[in-house]
């Protein structure tokens, strides 16, 4: 194949070198050992959701078995009378959901002042912001179990969020991803006086969706899977998540190989959905302000 180059009244042709056999088996031998390394990973997601549809007797079979014979939900069922995983179910989604939004609105605003507000000590604030994600999690169970449950707001939705409203790493990477955008045309939008709220809200956040969409995964996934927080402080079955009733699943009449697997199937649908419709953001948004 020839391409044409044209510069200052010539034109040359350009040749595209041909891939030799050597470079074409090389690409087979890098998607084949690609395509190995995808089984340990998708394998055990395969297994769950077809394990959800077998009956006792076939997941009890050894080796295990690759299809269920049937379509068997007695499963999906059992799980769902065992453990009322419906309600635990919106109560996942309820502290997921406003978690995410909470913290994508504060680290937004926080972002924002780092990269456009100039103040006197910004460096040193950012550097304290930062290092409150080397304190370990658990480290501040106590103290904020002791803050929620003396205000009365234990075994509520206002005691699963609160503790989880901001956090420092979706503000770094959105500070990132900021620093990317031209200062210049800030400062026309700034002479043209628009607000700051405005210039974010109309300007800034759309240019800045792979950013903000990392940002909204990342917390979903980890609220999402949250378990310890949700069980020290909710008391009644009607306020836990269901990373609690997934766990309520291995002990007691409810013990299951089929109905554990109904209930991680069921677990997983929404991070599934959101890794497959939001990969292309994933890792523009993770490596946005990497390079210069």
């Amino acid at each position: 194949m020839t391409l044409t180059a044209e510069g200052k009244g010539t034109v040359e042709k350009v040749s595209r070198p041909r891939p030799t056999l050597g470079h074409v088996a090389g690409r087979v031998l890098l998607y084949l050992m690609l395509a190995l390394l995808l089984v340990p990973v998708l394998f055990p997601v395969y297994y769950v959701f077809v394990g959800t549809f077998m009956e006792p007797r076939e997941l009890a079979t050894f080796p295990s078995r690759l299809l269920p014979t049937g379509f068997d939900t007695g499963n999906i069922e059992g799980a769902l009378k065992a453990v009322p995983l419906a309600r635990m179910y919106w109560n996942s989604l309820v502290m997921a959901g406003i978690i995410t939004v909470s913290q994508l609105c504060t680290s937004a605003l926080a972002a924002y002042a780092f990269v456009f507000l100039r103040f006197r000590g910004s460096a040193v604030i950012f550097a304290l912001f930062l290092s409150t994600l080397m304190v370990p999690a658990e480290a501040t169970f106590i103290p904020n179990y002791l803050t929620i449950t003396g205000w009365g707001l234990g075994n509520s939705y206002a005691g699963l969020v609160m503790p989880f409203l901001a956090y420092a790493f979706g503000t770094f990477l959105l500070r990132q991803s900021f620093k990317q955008f031209p200062r210049e045309l800030y400062d026309a939008a700034r002479m043209d006086g628009m607000g700051h709220l405005r210039f974010l809200w109309t300007i800034l956040l759309p240019l800045s969706r792979p950013a903000l969409t990392a940002v909204g995964m990342y917390v979903f996934i980890t609220s999402w899977n949250m378990y310890f927080w949700p069980l020290i402080i909710t008391r009644s079955t009607e306020m836990q998540t269901l990373q609690i009733g997934l766990n309520s699943l291995k002990t007691g009449e409810a013990a299951n190989p089929g109905l554990l697997l109904a209930g991680a199937a069921l677990s997983v649908i929404p991070t599934l959905v959101l890794v497959i419709f939001g990969q292309r953001f994933i890792v523009r948004g993770l490596t946005a302000g990497a390079v210069k």
